[in-house]
């Protein structure tokens, strides 16, 4: 089985060698038909500490690497603007 990937914006880098990336999807009202935007905060492994707030990163699914980490940085993107 192959690993989620997900693209999203660094909102927080506080934590030592964690970050947390905002996530958008955009998903069908089943009844009216229009579409909604819905966001999730993932944490992700960075080893490196390498991003910032605001770049733009995809992230991995991994082991379990602390209580609420499950992701890890995939690849960093060019930064927004």
């Amino acid at each position: 089985m192959s690993k989620r990937i997900m693209t999203g914006y660094v909102v927080s880098n506080k934590a030592d060698k964690t970050i947390v990336v905002r996530c958008e999807t955009m998903v069908q009202h089943p009844l009216y038909k229009k579409y909604i935007r819905r966001r999730k905060k993932f944490m992700a492994h960075d080893p490196h500490n390498s991003c910032k707030i605001g770049d733009k990163v995809q992230i991995i699914e991994s082991r379990p690497l602390s209580k609420r980490k499950r992701w890890s940085l995939k690849k960093l993107e060019e930064k927004a603007v």
